[in-house]
């Protein structure tokens, strides 16, 4: 059976206790599960940092690698700057014979594909950073108070966490009775298509999302 070790990254503290990132994250993987991956498959572990992409030492992805090594698994990230940002530490993991390496949003992507991918990736990043430098200098210089628009960023962040937990509050009173009831996650899913219950999105229930509601749900009554 193929297994896999599910690795998660966000860059702030903040992030990670908000769920700002992760959402996205779940979902891709979750789209690759559901749609991409051979069947049947196992999950064996899940590890997730709270830290930056240029930081190479990160705990829980060293013990996601460590399992990946010794269980035979593959590795399976949401995008490959979850990983690392760095070309050098991508290209290391993928010379290691022990590590096999998903990446959900590039279901077929092999590993030279990977590899220039992660070039271009960097090389995008250095141009973003300098053109924002550049445009903080621009606006500095024409008198545009930044802090301003640092909070006006936060304030969205606020707004994107409330709809999603008042989202998670109101499909739970739905899905919360089937689950304790014992239905599986696909039929509840079904149920919901048949009730014409829209997701984020707007296209139709699969099991990862259900199980994606189930836990945000879990994680904001903690």
């Amino acid at each position: 059976m193929l297994r896999y070790v599910i690795y998660t990254r966000v860059s702030t503290e903040d992030q990670g206790k908000s769920g700002l990132g992760l959402e996205a994250q779940e979902r891709d993987i979750g789209i690759f599960l559901d749609q991409f991956s051979e069947m049947p498959f196992e999950i064996i572990g899940r590890f997730q940092d709270v830290q930056s992409g240029g930081d190479d030492d990160r705990p829980e992805l060293a013990k996601a690698l460590a399992m990946v090594r010794k269980a035979g698994a593959e590795l399976l990230v949401a995008k490959l700057d979850r990983l690392s940002r760095k070309v050098s530490f991508i290209a290391t993991l993928m010379d290691d014979a022990k590590v096999k390496l998903r990446v959900a949003s590039m279901p077929y992507a092999d590993k030279f594909q990977l590899h220039i991918y992660a070039a271009l990736a960097e090389q995008e990043r250095t141009f973003i950073s300098q053109r924002t430098k550049d445009a903080l200098r621009s606006a500095k210089e024409r008198g545009v108070k930044l802090g301003g628009m640092r909070d006006a960023t936060m304030q969205r962040n606020v707004a994107i966490q409330a709809k999603a937990a008042r989202e998670a509050e109101k499909l739970m009173k739905i899905i919360g009775p089937m689950a304790k009831a014992g239905t599986s996650l696909q039929k509840i899913a079904a149920a919901l298509d048949q009730m014409q219950v829209p997701t984020s999105r707007g296209g139709k229930w699969t099991a990862s999302q259900v199980s994606r509601v189930i836990e945000r749900s879990k994680a904001l009554a903690a």
